[in-house]
């Protein structure tokens, strides 16, 4: 891709800070951490969705970021926790269009944090629940 960030990365034309690589992904520190030690872990082949990669490649994604996690609470770094994000798609709050899964560490007051919708806090009927998962189990 011309004019994906995360290709220049990978081809050198842009600068990052590589803490791992293999033949199917790369791991980078992000340029605007969360906290110090916050990773992008990207597929080595541009890849817009999640949709857009095979299952293997998404398997080995978390499969790094699990060794990652773990070197993140050995590194010295503070790490009280670790959180692992990916968004999918605009409405997910996916920025870069190249797939990517955040891995950072977190800490009591690092300042972090979600925001629920009002929603959130009232519980659906378990009808409600059923619903959807027959929904997804259908297409399963």
């Amino acid at each position: 891709m011309h004019d994906c960030v995360f290709c220049a990365i990978l081809n050198g034309s842009v600068p990052s800070s590589i803490v791992y690589r293999d033949d199917q992904c790369t791991a980078f520190l992000d340029i605007q951490p969360v906290n110090p030690g916050h990773l992008l872990i990207i597929p080595n082949q541009h890849a817009a969705y999640l949709a857009d990669i095979d299952a293997e490649t998404a398997a080995h994604l978390f499969r790094v970021a699990y060794r990652l996690a773990a070197a993140l609470r050995q590194s010295g770094l503070r790490c009280e926790g670790v959180n692992m994000f990916l968004a999918d798609g605009e409405a997910a709050m996916q920025e870069i269009f190249h797939v990517h899964l955040h891995v950072f560490p977190r800490y009591q007051g690092d300042g972090f944090a979600l925001t629920f919708s009002p929603n959130y806090f009232t519980k659906p009927p378990r009808s409600a629940l059923e619903t959807v998962a027959t929904q997804l189990r259908a297409v399963l």
